[in-house]
């Protein structure tokens, strides 16, 4: 079994209320386990919003480490809309 450490937490009453009912319920044996239920999922919770920041830290860094040079704003507004006319062109949408 795992070490267990006993704290005292303080909820608002309708929190309160919730745990109560659901081990009135049934579904829970104490107060306790619907907390260790609830931490459980804070916890994955938690570790997949680690995970996804990690990996926009890993995007971040890979396009930082990117060796092509970066378009100035001016420059990619000209390529989008060269593009554009481009696409316009193609489907015979003439002015």
């Amino acid at each position: 079994m795992q070490n267990v450490e006993r704290l005292s937490i303080t909820l608002p009453t309708e929190m309160a209320r919730l745990i109560r009912t659901k081990v009135e319920q049934g579904g829970y044996a104490s107060n306790s386990e619907v907390i260790r239920e609830a931490m459980r999922a804070w916890q994955e919770q938690e570790l997949r919003r680690v995970e996804h920041y990690e990996a926009i830290r890993a995007k971040i860094a890979e396009a930082d480490a990117d060796p092509r040079p970066s378009f100035t704003e001016e420059e990619a507004e000209r390529h989008f809309e060269a593009r554009l006319k481009k696409s316009i062109m193609a489907r015979g949408e003439h002015d």
